[in-house]
């Protein structure tokens, strides 16, 4: 839970109130899973209100649901039907009513937590040790009502959703959610069940215990399941996002001298590589855009530098080249910016680099990504020498 939601962070920034939901679904349920680690339990236990733990547990657990009923109603998008469909409504109204209800029920959770849950002792296990009194019966009636309403909602739509979906990944990650809410459900109503037959027909700490240890792997289980199922439709996305990184860190030294040459060519200063892979400012693809961009406008730049034999020469150079048409651009970068250093920008630009025909910008970047290949295996010798030939040519010319 915690990595997906680490994953899905700049979904709070960057996107639309959908992803957000699901975001904080996963957010919520992963603070209520850390909050029964024995290093989080501990430090709750300093805090003066006796199994407050607890109390957080189910917070953040309640606003999970309400999340996911939310990402549900969320996940037809606005309607253009003038009859909507009666299931799409219901979950509507139910992510609607949950906001309402959520503020109602964790108003009375903490109500009844303070009221009629026996808290004299800080408990070990606020399920077991609390087992057979009314009123925790009567608290854990009211948190449960929530993940039940949540399963079978989510459960329903999901398994539906899942028999019409047309890409396999998608099917099998909503088959496998959809699975994981029904699993819920029976957890939810089991749980339920078993607070009041403790009241009713009072059992032993061992046999609570027993059923309660079932109950956590079946949770654990319906997690996993979870998790499974949310990350399998996003392997294209994940396999696309590690390609636009690979190509990011692939052309950096490129971009990086090339802006650092010409400041203001970048929208912001350029930084370490490190920084500049890791930063969360903007989102990697329009990171990506903008780098081609920068790359773009330096090399019209170049051409008030180069000379006008320059790509000619280069082009010579790397005729025996396994890969020339990238490596005679490198060789023209790496040997125009010498003569930045050299003297200043001349009054007539030299030729053009071939014309590349580019369809969008990820065929562009892989252009590029090839060309900074060739860039770092370019030496300053060779880039000097390419320079110093073009120069004598052109002035051979003259």
């Amino acid at each position: 839970m915690t990595a997906i939601a680490v994953w899905r962070f700049p979904a709070v920034r960057y996107g639309d109130f959908h992803r957000r939901a699901l975001w904080g679904g996963y957010a919520g349920f992963g603070i209520a899973l850390w909050l029964y680690t024995p290093a989080l339990m501990t430090v709750m236990d300093r805090i003066p209100v006796v199994d407050v733990d607890a109390l957080l547990r189910h917070f953040a657990s309640t606003a999970a649901t309400i999340a996911a009923l939310t990402y549900v109603a969320t996940s037809y998008g606005k309607s253009t039907e003038a009859v909507v469909p009666r299931h799409v409504a219901v979950s509507r109204w139910i992510a609607r009513a949950s906001y309402k209800a959520g503020i109602v029920g964790v108003a009375l959770l903490t109500v009844l937590f303070f009221t009629v849950v026996d808290r004299k002792v800080r408990s070990q296990d606020f399920l077991i040790d609390h087992a057979g009194q009314w009123g925790f019966a009567v608290y854990m009636t009211v948190f449960y009502f929530f993940p039940l309403v949540t399963a079978t909602v989510c459960g329903y739509q999901w398994t539906r959703a899942a028999r019409r979906a047309e890409c396999t990944s998608m099917r099998i990650g909503l088959r496998l959610m959809g699975i994981s809410m029904w699993m819920g459900l029976v957890h939810s109503v089991s749980r339920i069940a078993l607070v009041w037959a403790a009241v009713i027909f009072p059992m032993s700490p061992s046999a609570v215990r027993l059923v309660v240890d079932a109950a956590s792997i079946w949770m654990n289980l319906l997690f996993l399941i979870v998790c499974v199922g949310a990350s399998i439709p996003t392997t294209r996305a994940a396999v696309a996002r590690w390609k636009t990184w690979r190509t990011l860190n692939t052309i950096y030294p490129l971009w990086f001298d090339l802006v650092e040459a010409f400041p203001g060519t970048s929208l912001y200063p350029p930084g370490k590589r490190f920084t500049e892979l890791m930063h969360m400012r903007v989102p990697i693809d329009v990171r990506l855009d903008r780098w081609t961009q920068d790359i773009a406008d330096a090399c019209e730049k170049l051409r008030y530098y180069a000379p006008q034999e320059l790509i000619f020469v280069a082009e010579d150079a790397t005729a025996s080249h396994s890969d020339p048409e990238p490596a005679a651009e490198a060789y023209w970068i790496k040997a125009a910016l010498k003569a930045v250093d050299a003297g200043p920008a001349r009054v007539d630009a030299s030729a053009p680099l071939r014309e590349k025909p580019f369809v969008d910008t990820d065929s562009e970047a892989a252009w590029l990504a090839r060309v900074s290949t060739a860039y770092l295996n370019t030496t300053e010798k060779q880039a000097q020498d390419l320079l110093t030939e073009a120069t004598i040519s052109e002035l051979a010319d003259r």
